[in-house]
């Protein structure tokens, strides 16, 4: 059986960091509901459990909670932020609203030595976001390390194998986190290790010829890394059983359709069929500005192409995509805890409830990264390994407002300018994602002494790791004057151009 960790989540998005943080140490790691039974835990048979950090209060009466249980299974557990608090609550400790908040960072002290802090100095930088904090720790805990305005920042019961850190290991923000994750693991919880993505590749091979049985598989292929994946994932288990389809939806970016074919002809072996359906696309988005819809539309409308490519084969009965964790994540909360939605994907929450297929989600556990190695795992030329991430609805949701091909039109435009110039920036390696957005709003300007009245493009480009949290990218002041100028000047209807510097959170890498 898989050796794994499982995390309790109580509605922060960081349980996600936390879950990959912990599979980057080498050890599989799960989200689950924060109301798991002892008796689930039992069955599930973790190495170790990890309540997460989350928005609400343990001293609110309708704050989500626990089975109590949990802590007499013999399981090591961490607690981070509200799951130290949890902890202490539930133990009988006290936790009480402190005479200081502490946001942002902090120095901690160490009180004692465990084994949680092995081959870290004293004096550690963390990062604090809390109001409450443990005031009364329950029987058999001690104190092991504390700020200045927090006597309690770590605690721990040795012989329970029972720990709670007030702080947050898993950001970045934490310089030595991983390395306190890294300690729970294998120093107190004794894992093992040996999650790697050629494990993955191994396990998940035997459970889709298990799944799919003699069974064919329409494949949506968009041309992207995700869906690239899974086109070879499925056609390592089981061959010429997987038919993938590329959707000319009419939402791609400038020459994609053939530069996917090419790809895929040339540097990559794989059998793929193009469906033109602008014209379908274009008509059902007719109109619409909420963007939530327009992502029901989209999902919606591939699901209707994909079931003609059904009926003409026959005897497909699966429909595989390539969702991941963080699309599952934001579309809705998917484990039944109190997570926010932050949007629903098209292929998540976009999708209809009478959809015709049995879906294939074999990379709905991974992070963009892990899907990245996997692909090379799975010997994908880099060219294609490491193509930026396109959202599945495409340039419909980089149009702010109506879709239409007038506004697709500048837009594609204007961004094939922007991927012009970021393909000579040097740096380009070390930007997540970049892309134009076409704003819902006129701007005044002037060209040739005359008067204008046309749109606003805004330019977004992203350094992440996994997409789940993104900084804005410092890019060169005269590499945006060339932009900027470019799009002006090339641009039929465009005589503004922005940049946006949010990060996030607070905001999203997309507009919509």
């Amino acid at each position: 059986m898989r050796e794994q960790v499982a995390v309790l989540d109580f509605g922060s998005q960081y349980a996600r960091l936390i879950a990959r943080r912990i599979r980057e140490c080498g050890v599989y790691c799960e989200i689950v509901r924060h109301d798991i039974s002892a008796g689930e835990v039992a069955a599930m048979k973790p190495a170790a459990l990890v309540l997460s950090g989350g928005p609400a209060s343990v001293m609110n009466s309708d704050s989500p909670g626990m089975d109590p249980a949990i802590f007499d299974a013999g399981v090591p557990v961490l607690g981070i932020c509200y799951g130290m608090q949890l902890m202490a609550k539930l133990l009988g400790g006290r936790v009480e609203r402190g005479a200081d908040g502490e946001y942002g960072p902090a120095k901690i002290t160490f009180i004692e030595p465990v084994p949680l802090f092995h081959g870290i100095d004293a004096g550690m930088e963390v990062w604090m976001s809390h109001g409450d904090q443990v005031t009364v720790l329950p029987e058999g805990f001690a104190s092991l390390a504390a700020t200045p305005s927090c006597p309690t920042a770590v605690m721990g019961n040795k012989h329970r194998c029972l720990y709670g850190v007030q702080f947050h290991p898993e950001v970045v923000h934490t310089p030595r986190g991983n390395d306190i994750l890294s300690n729970f693991l294998y120093r107190l919880a004794g894992c093992r290790g040996g999650w790697t993505m050629g494990r993955f590749l191994e396990e998940s091979v035997a459970k889709i010829r298990d799944t799919v049985g003699d069974s064919e598989v329409v494949c949506a292929l968009s041309g992207g890394v995700d869906s690239a994946v899974v086109a070879a994932l499925l056609h390592r288990a089981i061959g010429e059983r997987c038919r993938s389809f590329f959707v000319d939806n009419g939402l791609l970016r400038k020459g994609e359709v053939e530069e996917v074919r090419t790809l895929f002809a040339r540097d990559y072996s794989l059998s793929m069929t193009v469906v033109e359906a602008r014209g379908e696309f274009l008509a059902a988005l007719r109109g619409v500005v909420d963007p939530e819809r327009k992502r029901k539309i989209i999902g919606e409308t591939f699901i209707s192409v994909f079931k003609r490519q059904k009926d003409a084969m026959g005897a497909a009965r699966f429909l595989a995509q390539g969702t991941l964790y963080p699309d599952v994540i934001e579309s809705r909360s998917p484990l039944g805890g109190p997570s926010a939605v932050i949007k629903s994907h098209h292929n998540v929450g976009g999708l209809p409830e009478d959809l015709g297929f049995e879906l294939l989600e074999p990379l709905r556990e991974l992070f963009k990264d892990e899907v990245r190695r996997l692909g090379t795992e799975l010997g994908l030329p880099d060219r294609l390994v490491h193509r930026q991430p396109f959202p599945g609805p495409g340039l419909a949701v980089r149009v702010i407002g109506e879709v239409t091909a007038e506004n697709l039109k500048v837009l594609r435009d204007a961004d094939a300018i922007l991927r012009d110039e970021m393909g000579r920036y040097e740096n380009v390696h070390e930007v997540w994602q970049y892309f134009a957005v076409l704003l819902p709003v006129k701007s005044v300007g002037v060209m040739g002494d005359e008067r204008t009245y046309d749109d606003v493009v805004a330019l977004r480009a992203v350094s992440s790791l996994d997409g789940m949290t993104a900084d804005w990218a410092r890019l060169p002041a005269d590499l945006l004057a060339r932009v900027s100028s470019r799009i002006i000047n090339e641009v039929t209807g465009v005589n503004r151009v922005v940049y946006d510097i949010s990060s996030k959170p607070p905001s999203t890498i997309e507009w919509e």
